[in-house]
């Protein structure tokens, strides 16, 4: 090529280089006028609306449904967190306020404490699980709400409070003097043997610390000299503080592995998380249990293990939970926290299972569709897709709590009925992992149930009342109305079918409250990972090693 050649291929190259830069500088002129724009008019709104409107309205509530609005059209985890909300994210993030460390629930008139922590102050200062709360530094707590109640109880670490309880036990009353700490809600929950050489951890949430914690556990249970495996139980586990997911995987990985990546609207903003200490269990088999409450930072550190085939992920399909928040400070003590990024596991697959991108047109919420998701391997060759969540290698479907007993939790029969049990059974003691209630207790509920009015409607009888008002919509001929009538005879979902009905699912749920009444949330796990079906699946597949082994060799997933 001539000298001329090449100049004009260079003053080529210029021209198109000085193009697109100037074509970039006008969209990006462009959208910062768009963004002024949009800006003045919703000042000048919030200000006509502040000054004129014929009821008086605070700046406050306007900027509050102003940040509602606007966030309308992105995602389920972007909101706006104004000054009051950010003592609750801190606890949710960190783990950590300053209390007395109980949590407390309404019961006619007053609250009373539902599970002070164990160590925690509230438990030093002999609070039980159904004590009622009557004051709190001296103001009578008759008709206070569980927001009240909750205010008065924290406080800075070091100060005191003076709280007056009448005891569930006897009815007495005791002032108590309790010195508040900065509480720390554990991460994991409750770690311990199983049989045959088998650990057991139940990890609860990612927050500052987890790593910490899981590194405890682990060399707690490895310090046993019989440790053959490990059962990790992720199923109750929403996420949080991704680093503390890849801090965790760090314990089973060696030390500059990739976990995971992020990126944002485009290529320049990737970032790769490596693992950075020296892994003290990098041998040891493991089973990785997930359902669909499984999300976030818990999906990244199963997605991971299994992407480096690593370790066996048991279970059911996990949320799909593929994005990643983080905050910006707005002023005055005000933060948005919003989607950044989407992160990608090792494979390069993300698992996020929604898309929030019609959100901005018609308002819907739609699943990835077959035809957009991608085949990945893992580090072994081993087929898994994107767009999913996490399927595990081994389906086990999920098992469902009946309606009828959530409904007689969380209006709050299960407890009031454990506060009467241990009135009579507070000096006898248990065994933890085969406590269940008697026959004659069960029957005991159920007479306490008699006179109860529970608040519970059948998906079965829901369903036949939307077709009754269907077929009375389209005038179908009364033969149909014979038919439902007879079909709703022979539904027996009333209160007291249901408690034999349900019986298995209500039972679990009183002995649950009786063991954290002797034994704290620890102990309930305990008991449960005793007698779970899924971890006793776990148990058995880390004793067959063929099998195990098998499985991160050669065994591909399903793309659901």
């Amino acid at each position: 090529m001539t000298a001329v050649g090449r100049y004009i291929l260079v003053a080529a190259a210029i021209v198109v280089t000085t193009a697109a830069s100037a074509q970039q500088e006008t969209q990006s002129d462009k959208r910062d006028f768009d963004l002024g724009r949009a800006t003045e008019i919703l000042v000048n709104m919030m200000r006509e609306l502040e000054q004129g409107y014929v009821d008086e309205i605070s700046a406050d509530d306007l900027l509050k449904a102003a940040a509602r609005g606007l966030l309308i059209t992105s995602d389920p985890y972007t909101e706006y967190l104004p000054e009051e909300s950010m003592e609750n994210f801190e606890m949710l993030t960190t783990g950590r306020y300053g209390g007395v460390g109980s949590l407390i629930r309404k019961k006619g008139d007053y609250i009373i404490f539902a599970q002070p922590y164990k160590d925690s102050p509230a438990d030093i200062a002999g609070v039980k699980i159904g004590d009622k709360i009557l004051a709190i530094g001296g103001k009578d707590m008759r008709g206070a709400t569980t927001q009240e109640v909750s205010s008065r109880l924290r406080g800075e670490a070091e100060t005191d409070v003076e709280v007056v309880i009448e005891r569930n036990i006897d009815s007495s009353v005791d002032t108590l003097h309790i010195r508040r700490q900065r509480i720390t809600v554990p991460s994991v929950n409750y770690a311990g043997m199983l049989r045959n050489g088998i650990g057991y951890i139940s990890h609860n949430d990612f927050i500052e610390g987890s790593y910490d914690e899981m590194r405890r556990a682990v060399e707690g249970l490895m310090a046993q000299d019989s440790l053959k495996g490990l059962v990790l139980d992720y199923r109750s586990n929403g996420g949080g503080v991704m680093q503390e997911a890849v801090d965790i995987a760090s314990l089973f990985v060696p030390r500059g592995e990739q976990i995971v990546s992020i990126m944002g609207r485009d290529s320049s903003s990737l970032k790769h998380y490596t693992t950075t200490h020296t892994p003290i269990a990098e041998n040891l088999p493991i089973v990785i249990l997930v359902g669909g409450s499984s999300a976030s930072a818990s999906e990244i550190l199963a997605g991971a293990l299994q992407d480096l085939d690593r370790a066996v992920v048991m279970g059911s399909r996990t949320y799909g939970k593929g994005l990643v928040q983080g905050t910006r400070y707005l002023g005055y003590n005000n933060y948005l926290k919003y989607t950044t990024a989407k992160y990608y596991i090792p494979s390069g697959r993300c698992i996020q299972s929604r898309s929030y991108t019609s959100l901005r047109s018609d308002g819907t919420i739609t699943d990835v569709p077959d035809s957009l998701i991608s085949e990945f391997s893992t580090r072994g060759g081993r087929r898994v897709y994107d767009g999913g969540g996490i399927v595990p290698d081994v389906k086990i479907e999920p098992s469902y709590v009946s309606r009828f007993a959530i409904a007689l939790y969380t209006q709050g029969y299960i407890e009031d009925w454990a506060d009467e049990y241990m009135r009579k059974n507070h000096t006898r003691s248990i065994d933890i992992e085969t406590f269940s209630i008697s026959d004659d207790d069960y029957e005991d509920f159920c007479r306490f149930m008699e006179d109860k009015d529970v608040v519970y409607e059948s998906e079965t009888r829901k369903a036949l009342k939307a077709l009754e008002s269907a077929a009375e919509r389209e005038l179908y001929d009364e033969n149909i109305g014979e038919t439902l009538d007879t079909l709703k005879a022979l539904i027996h979902d009333d209160k007291m079918s249901n408690l034999r009905t349900y019986r298995k699912d209500i039972q679990d749920a009183l002995n649950g409250d009786i063991i954290l009444r002797y034994a704290y949330n620890s102990g309930v796990l305990q008991n449960a990972a005793a007698n779970d079906e899924v971890v006793d699946k776990a148990v058995e597949l880390l004793l067959n090693r063929e099998e195990y082994d098998r499985i991160l060799r050669e065994q591909h997933l399903e793309m659901h």
